[in-house]
């Protein structure tokens, strides 16, 4: 990715629906130029969708949650469809720790939370925290930053 790979991303992530003569305005580009290196992005799979961003409270889920879930390796390929067929699990994980899963969860209520961590225990021991609020938001990478640079300050 060249420099104004980077700035088309970048944007991109911050209003996927710009439209493509402000983009191109943005990178000193023609329109079609742009929509070539949208399309190669895209097929690189660097690009790898569009999505929107919902405001979850506007839509009655009041409640959001990280549960933490201890999956034994033998369970994982009957957990893994089950987690898919879960629409309130927004994001899952499988990390290292205590614990072999890390689930986002959002629900209208607490009461649909507790029901929701009755049919996980089957899989395993869970440890839940509710949001209280979110300080930073899911936000897009920073494809500026150089990653050789990472780690490498003099401070």
């Amino acid at each position: 990715m060249d420099k104004i790979d980077k700035k088309l991303v970048t944007l991109l992530q911050e209003n996927a629906r710009m439209p493509l003569k402000a983009l191109a305005e943005q990178v000193f580009l023609s329109s079609p130029a742009v929509s070539a290196r949208i399309e190669r992005l895209e097929e690189e799979g660097i690009i790898q969708g569009y999505e929107a961003k919902i405001n979850q409270l506007k839509i009655g889920y009041h409640i959001t949650a990280f549960i933490n879930l201890e999956v034994a390796p033998a369970r994982k390929p009957e957990f893994y469809p089950f987690i898919q067929s879960c629409s309130s699990v927004v994001e899952c994980n499988c990390v290292t720790g205590n614990y072999s899963m890390l689930l986002k969860v959002v629900f209208p209520s607490t009461m649909e939370l507790d029901a929701f961590i009755g049919q996980l225990q089957q899989f395993g021991r869970t440890s839940t925290q509710i949001v209280f609020s979110t300080p930073v938001q899911t936000r897009g990478i920073n494809v500026n930053v150089d990653v050789n640079d990472i780690g490498n300050t003099t401070e």
